[in-house]
């Protein structure tokens, strides 16, 4: 399931989440964002469980955007116990997806 962050609910959701949280800034008008979309929809899926996925519309919670300097998107960014441990931008395949998620959670066990 993927999870809709906001301004409102950031802090809560992604900052708090007694889990590692992926966050992938996008925007409607974006193309690769739409590319990417069933790819981050996929890895929610697979990672449920393990992994709390979720978007954040950079359009609608600019703030949020700025805070996290957001140049580019898509960007996906991994928060753990409140602080973000990796990130990447662009497009990529499926499988090089899921290969960061597995290493950035491979750290943790």
């Amino acid at each position: 399931m993927e999870y809709k962050f906001t301004t409102d609910n950031f802090e809560e959701e992604v900052l708090k989440a007694d889990m590692p949280v992926l966050v992938d800034f996008y925007a409607d008008w974006c193309g690769p964002c739409k590319m990417m979309a069933p790819v981050v929809e996929k890895m929610a899926e697979e990672f449920a469980g393990k992994l709390k996925v979720g978007k954040l519309n950079t359009d609608e919670n600019m703030q949020i955007a700025q805070q996290y300097r957001i140049a580019s998107i898509p960007t996906f960014m991994i928060f753990r116990d409140g602080k973000m441990v990796s990130s990447w931008m662009g497009a990529v395949s499926a499988a090089e997806f899921k290969q960061k998620l597995e290493q950035e959670l491979g750290k943790n066990e």
